[in-house]
């Protein structure tokens, strides 16, 4: 049995240092859109976001329009982590897939069992989701006082989560289907994956490409967002990690940055105006604010933790050698931290209900800050390195 030691690659560590920067911008934002809605300036700040734009409604612009960018930024991610990065390996993938199934599976549970047979019941997706920014922020935090096997792990767990969220928006959030204009984006799919087989590299070609397919999957009635993540994998990727010829790491690297410090505080500003009022205590007490606080506080860190304690057990997979239960556990609490993808699926859940998605939206930024507290101190105590000689910019698998 023997030790093997990488580094972490520099995408990863631009990646990891621009969600850090993003989530603590995410705060600023979400609090001045509180502190805006509730206001003497409230009623013109909503209305601000409900003004329209080119046949659309500035809030739909930004959920249906920049938000395709985030996904398509997550698309890449996920791409480099199959071809490349932590999930390339099996053995290596295998935990953090594992984790976010269970992350998955058991706040839904949590919502459905609750919610089962109700009007609310469509919100079971809500709790399932973690949010990248946040959570990476959050352990970034914490600097040298973890083990960089964490922050692989935690991030490989996150983007495979929002993978599962992803499917769930294109199959169960899905409004009157058109089949002709799926068929048409299909068809642009298809051809950039043309492109792509034929060698073309130039960039041009995609994103015009990405553009006709976000219009006709936004007519098809499949969420348009789901465009973002068709058209990462359309775009050529390179085996060699940080090769910059390869177009999608050029995209990527340039999408960091806007993304973590425009699109997704937009979205925050955009989504967070919650009017408090005085029922909105009363509010987090129904069957959905339950299993969306349930799902995300309690359900994200015993989902994870108990499905990685089962494949360990069973022998399907090993944690790293500089983890151990209790770095799992805290990354499991930091996965509760829902934020942009819950409430995202929060609007989608509940279109027609502002009463029920702005109980929902108070129930996910209460959990998140639970979750991100929690996470936090829960980590700062328990989350040293086994190894006391450990570096924190290197990796320890255990192999055979």
């Amino acid at each position: 049995m023997g030790v093997v030691r990488r580094r972490l690659s520099k995408t990863f560590s631009n990646f990891f240092d621009s969600e850090k920067a993003g989530g603590l911008l995410l705060v600023v934002c979400t609090v001045v859109s509180l502190l805006v809605t509730n206001s003497f300036l409230g009623a013109g700040y909503l209305h601000f976001w409900h003004t329209e734009l080119a046949g659309m409604s500035v809030e739909l612009w930004i959920n249906d329009g920049l938000m395709a960018i985030f996904f398509l930024l997550i698309g890449l991610e996920l791409e480099r982590e199959l071809k490349v990065g932590e999930l390339s390996d099996v053995k290596n993938a295998l935990l953090p897939i594992f984790a976010a199934l269970g992350g998955i599976a058991l706040p839904a549970l949590i919502h459905f069992i609750l919610n089962r047979g109700s009007a609310t019941q469509s919100g079971i997706g809500i709790p399932m989701a973690t949010d990248i920014a946040f959570a990476l922020g959050a352990l970034a935090l914490l600097g040298k006082r973890v083990p960089a096997s964490l922050k692989v792990f935690l991030a490989a767990l996150a983007v495979i989560d929002d993978l599962g969220a992803i499917v769930v928006i294109a199959v169960f959030y899905t409004a009157k289907l058109s089949t002709v204009y799926l068929f048409g984006a299909l068809l642009v799919f298809g051809a950039l994956f043309l492109l792509k087989k034929a060698g073309v590299v130039r960039l041009a070609p995609y994103l015009l490409g990405g553009v006709l397919l976000w219009f006709l999957m936004l007519k098809s009635g499949v969420h348009a967002t789901i465009a973002g993540v068709l058209l990462a994998f359309a775009i050529p990727f390179s085996a060699t990690d940080d090769d910059e010829r390869s177009p999608s790491y050029r995209l990527e690297h340039f999408l960091h940055k806007p993304v973590a410090f425009v699109i997704l505080p937009v979205f925050a500003l955009c989504n967070t105006g919650i009017v408090l009022g005085a029922d909105a205590l009363q509010s987090l007490t129904t069957a959905n604010s339950a299993g969306i606080i349930g799902g995300l506080v309690f359900g994200k860190p015993l989902g994870i933790f108990l499905a990685c304690l089962l494949v360990v057990g069973l022998g399907i997979c090993r944690l790293p050698l500089d983890l151990n239960w209790k770095h799992i556990f805290g990354a499991g609490i930091l996965g509760g931290i829902g934020f942009t993808m819950s409430i995202f699926i929060t609007n989608l859940a509940f279109p027609n209900d502002t009463g029920v998605v702005n109980a929902s939206k108070m129930s996910i930024l209460l959990a998140s800050l639970v979750a991100g507290t929690t996470g936090f101190l829960w980590l700062k105590l328990f989350g040293q390195p086994t190894e006391a000689d450990e570096d924190p910019d290197d990796l320890d698998f255990e192999t055979t």
